[in-house]
């Protein structure tokens, strides 16, 4: 038999854990976990419990003590400096010694005398000698000494009572019994940027200022310090590669294309190569890497699109026939979505006998950019591959290039999503794109930072994609974009806009879809990069607001406040010293008013207490003193308040 029997102590219930330890949960550097775990043993005797965590470059286990919340609930804390993997786990134990101990000073209190429980102590103490530092073995010995020494019974009694005895209870528990929790947990530490991105999205083909012309990486590298001073660190482009001939799609997807039609940048694949391959439209394999780097050198990451999917004309198709679905007819199968059918893309089958070497071959597409310098992936229908060569291909891709963010872009059911996260995914794309009142915001928010949501599933808001013109801004005017991406860039520290449809307000729908009219994946478009808007001037001030305030910079520290207006919501934000105050109109043509409580008990302060809000996108500042604060909205203003309120 194991010592299982001697093992009394109950481990159980540990958070967070993600589906049994199946699955890790995420964090940056100089983030913490606390983890919490139910423990308790029989009888009375005092139980104590440890966090044991390390990094996987670490030996040794690091240990911190747990505290008792309530009902045999407790909780400990330990944080992550480095990227890579963490474990930890829960051990939990009786201590003997300070059960005596406890029981000492009650007895001594009723008057007992102490003269065996002073040789039970010294036992105690006596066992500590093994794991002791050479000066606490000295004080160790000299205590053991004067507990069995029957003429110091005085002394003896006051050194138990004193501090040192306690203190060497709680340094050198003896953990022979110890229950240790039946599984280690993992903690994936991403970099910085996988908890704090502001994202901005553009067709390069479209980068041309020259009505008319095809838009090249060269032409991608003007526009840099546009996209730098709006305040932006990641640049995602939708894919740059070669683009089929065969079932070419028109303007406005129309089936069948016109001389001269460019394509849909998704059907990739020609004569001219794959998803290893550059559209020789845009340049050359060098320009790009040119571009990766200037674009370093305004504080900007390329992003690239990540779609597996081919054009019939892609080189898989006859070489790795296999990997495609081919009719009784002898056609292959182009991919549908009843009833819309896209005749000029062919979906990958991930049910093949040759499923290995179509891993390695996709698996090794991701290589190949990260070789060129990429190391952020938005990955394009992700929930329409198989879950475990997603859950394979990024732990490969991150253990051979550490940092590597994916961004899963899948619009599908709840529980797919969150599989998506759990598998791997670094971020991920939500519903805020179609949750719009007051309620919906609050109860989604909710549900991403106070479930267990929060430790797998980092949320990245767009109130636009290329893919989708929401009805909200089809008809919308300006302070409806404003609005939308104000929400979107503070109640979320991920966030992202395709441009420049978005800050020039470009919302014209095609009829009965949520989709733009003469949109850019089927055609190259012509804007006015130079021009200079409300909305564009907003966007700058509150990228500069999100880096200079590190209460934005994290998505799960927000409490929503009451206005008791639904045409009005409001939310606060904290990260140490540095407290912000949120405050939109959701009604973007009415005039509207509220009271807002503040949350004075967060900030410290009394109502009466002077305090000042200093709004950031206007550089008004006000004198509060109250919990409720009067805030007004008229139909032409700006319909947000980002008040950093300094005490």
């Amino acid at each position: 038999m194991t010592k299982h029997g001697l093992q009394r102590v109950i481990v159980g219930h540990v958070t967070p854990e993600i589906d049994a330890g199946r699955f890790y949960i995420k964090r940056i550097p100089g983030e913490s976990i606390r983890v919490e775990a139910d423990i308790f043993t029989d009888g009375h005797d005092h139980v104590r419990g440890q966090v044991l965590y390390k990094h996987e470059s670490d030996k040794n286990w690091l240990r911190v003590p747990m505290n008792l919340m309530s009902n045999d609930r407790w909780q400990g804390l330990f944080g992550v400096e480095k990227t890579g993997f963490y474990s930890y786990t829960v051990i939990g134990w009786v201590d003997h010694p300070l059960t005596w101990h406890e029981g000492f000073v009650k007895k001594y209190q009723d008057t007992q005398h102490m003269g065996v429980e002073l040789l039970i102590g010294a036992d105690f103490l006596e066992a500590m000698l093994s794991q002791a530092s050479k000066a606490d073995q000295k004080t160790i010995n000299k205590i053991v000494a004067t507990l069995r020494d029957e003429n110091k019974y005085d002394l003896a009694v006051n050194l138990v009572l004193g501090k040192d005895v306690h203190h060497l209870i709680d340094r050198y528990p003896n953990l022979e019994n110890a229950t240790t929790y039946l599984r280690e947990l993992k903690v994936y530490v991403d970099r910085e940027k996988a908890a704090f991105s502001s994202w901005y999205c553009f067709f390069p083909r479209s980068a041309s200022t020259v009505e008319g012309r095809h838009g090249t990486f060269k032409d991608c590298e003007a526009l840099l310090p546009r996209v730098a001073e709006m305040g932006f660190d990641v640049l995602y482009f939708p894919p740059i590669h070669p683009i089929g001939q065969t079932f070419r799609k028109g303007k406005n997807n129309t089936v069948n294309a016109l001389p001269g039609d460019d394509g849909v940048p998704y059907a990739i694949g020609s004569k001219d190569g794959g998803h290893k391959d550059i559209l020789k439209d845009l340049g050359t394999l060098d320009d790009f890497r040119h571009l990766i780097k200037e674009a370093a050198a305004h504080g900007l990451e390329i992003a690239m699109d990540f779609a597996i999917q081919c054009s019939p004309d892609h080189p898989y198709v006859k070489k790795h026939p296999k990997w495609f679905k081919w009719r009784p007819d002898g056609t292959v199968q182009y991919a549908e979505n009843p009833p819309k059918k896209y005749q000029d893309i062919l979906p990958i089958n991930f049910e093949n006998d040759d499923w290995e070497n179509l891993w390695k071959e996709l698996k090794s597409i991701l290589d190949y950019w990260c070789e060129q310098g990429i190391r952020i992936f938005r990955v394009d229908n992700p929930h329409t591959k198989s879950f475990n060569f997603w859950e394979w291909c990024i732990a490969e891709v991150q253990k051979k290039y550490p940092g590597t963010i994916f961004l899963s872009e899948a619009f599908t059911k709840p529980k797919v999503m969150k599989e998506l996260a759990k598998l791997g995914y670094t971020q991920s794309y939500t519903y805020y794109t179609w949750r719009n009142s007051k309620h919906e915001l609050v109860e989604y928010m909710n549900e991403l930072t106070q479930s267990e949501m929060k430790d797998y599933y980092r949320p990245n808001f767009w109130p636009n994609t290329h893919d989708i013109n929401p009805y909200i801004l089809q008809n919308g005017n300006e302070i409806s974009f404003i609005t939308r991406y104000f929400m979107a860039a503070t109640l979320s520290s991920n966030y992202g806009i395709f441009g420049p449809v978005y800050e020039l307000m470009y919302h014209e729908p095609y009829p009965g879809k949520e989709e733009y009219l003469n949109s850019e994946k089927y055609e190259v478009r012509h804007w006015d990069w130079a021009a200079k808007n409300r909305l564009i001037d907003v966007i700058t001030k509150v990228n500069a607001a999100r880096k200079a305030n590190p209460a934005l910079q994290n998505t799960y520290n927000i409490s929503f406040c009451e206005t008791y207006n639904d045409n009005i919501i409001a939310y606060y934000k904290r990260t140490g010293d540095n407290h912000i105050l949120c405050i939109a109109k959701l009604d973007p043509y009415g005039k509207h008013f509220a009271h807002v409580q503040t949350p004075l008990w967060e900030l410290g302060i009394e109502a009466g207490q002077d305090f000042s809000v200093y709004d950031i996108l206007t550089g008004n500042t006000y004198t509060w003193n109250q919990e409720w604060n009067y805030v007004q909205f008229e139909p032409w203003d700006l319909p947000v308040h980002l008040f950093r309120i300094e005490v």
